[in-house]
C-alpha cells in the first residue's frame, strides 16, 4: 500500500498560535485554565491536559478569581471580558485575528442596522464557540441559520446583513445567500443593495482547503479523514472528500480504522481538518504501515 499524508492538512495558524500560547504559559506556570476545549480534537485536548491545561466552562469561570485563563482561537463575547475584570482574571487572549476582525465587522454592522431596523444574520452552528462570540457583538439579537428552514425566522421586508462563521463551507454560504436573495425578491419585487448585503467572512485558510480536498481525494483510492467529532470544519471538509471519493472514512484516531476498507494495492490518503494535529495524522499512517 502507498500511504500519503496531505501536506496542506492540519492546524490553521489561529489554532496553532493558541496551542503555542498555552504551552508557553504552562512552561512557566505549570497549570493554565482554558475556557472551553482549546481545539475540537479530543486527542489533542488530552495531550495538553497532561501538560497542565484545565478546561472549564462558562459557569466555572464565574467562580474563578485571581488566576489566568486562556481565550481560545474561537474568540469570546464582550461579557467574558467584563467578567474577567470583575473577578480579577488575567486573560491570555489567543483569539484568532480573523475572528477578531469579524467580530468588529459584525458589531459595526449591528450598530448601523439599528437605525434602519435591520437584521444581522449569522450562517453558522448554534452554540458553537465562535458563533457565541459573534452573536455577543449584537447583544445576542443576531439570527443564526444553518439550513433553509431557519430562514423562516427572518423578516424579508426589513434589511438583512448576512455573515458566516469563519469555518463554514463556502458552497453552503453562497447557497444560503441565493435563498435569501430569492425570498427578498419575492417579498419586495426587487433586490436592492440596501435590502440585502452578503458578507463572505469565511477564513481563506479554510475555504482554500476545499479545492485541495477535492484534488487529494481524487488522487487516492481510499481517504482516511482524521478529525474530532466536534469539529464543524472537519465535517464540512469530510463532505468534500466524500463527494469526490465514496471510499472516504471519518475517524478520530487510528483505533477506528477498519482494515476491510482497503486492500494491499490501494493508494491511501490521510488528511484532516484545521483542528487536526500533524502528529495524529502521522500516528494513523504509522498504524497502517505497521
Amino acid at each position: 500500500m502507498q500511504v500519503e499524508i496531505d501536506d496542506k492538512s492540519g492546524y490553521c495558524f489561529g489554532v496553532e498560535f493558541a496551542i503555542e500560547m498555552a504551552e508557553d504559559e504552562m512552561l512557566e506556570a505549570g497549570r493554565l485554565y482554558c475556557l472551553g476545549d482549546i481545539v475540537h480534537n479530543t486527542m489533542e485536548v488530552e495531550r495538553l491536559k497532561a501538560k497542565g491545561l484545565v478546561t472549564i466552562d462558562r459557569s466555572q469561570l464565574e467562580n474563578l478569581h485571581d488566576c489566568k485563563v486562556l481565550i481560545r482561537a474561537h474568540g469570546e463575547p464582550p461579557k467574558t471580558y467584563q467578567l474577567a475584570i470583575k473577578n480579577n482574571i488575567e486573560l491570555i487572549d489567543a483569539s484568532c485575528p480573523v475572528v477578531l476582525k469579524l467580530q468588529n465587522r459584525v458589531k459595526n454592522s449591528f450598530d448601523s442596522a439599528k437605525a434602519l431596523n435591520g437584521q444581522i444574520v449569522i450562517y453558522g452552528k448554534p452554540g458553537h464557540a465562535e458563533v457565541i462570540g459573534l452573536t455577543g457583538q449584537t447583544l445576542n439579537e443576531a439570527i443564526v441559520i444553518t439550513n433553509e428552514e431557519d430562514l423562516d425566522q427572518l423578516d424579508f421586508s426589513r434589511p438583512i446583513a448576512l455573515y458566516s462563521q469563519t469555518t463554514k463551507s463556502t458552497k453552503g454560504f453562497y447557497h444560503m445567500k441565493e435563498l435569501i436573495e430569492a425570498r427578498v425578491l419575492k417579498e419586495k419585487g426587487e433586490l436592492r443593495a440596501e435590502d440585502f448585503k452578503a458578507n463572505d467572512s469565511i477564513c481563506r485558510q479554510v475555504s482554500n482547503r476545499e479545492p485541495q480536498m477535492e484534488r487529494f481525494s481524487q488522487e487516492h483510492d481510499v481517504i482516511l479523514f482524521v478529525a474530532g467529532k466536534k469539529s464543524s470544519n472537519g465535517r464540512a471538509l469530510y463532505q468534500v472528500c466524500l463527494s469526490h471519493n465514496p471510499c472516504s472514512y471519518y475517524i478520530e484516531s487510528e483505533k477506528e480504522i477498519d482494515t476491510a476498507w482497503f486492500s494491499e494495492d490501494d493508494r491511501i490518503g490521510i488528511c484532516g481538518a484545521t483542528s487536526t494535529p500533524r502528529w495524529l495524522m502521522e500516528q494513523v499512517a504509522d498504524s497502517i504501515n505497521g
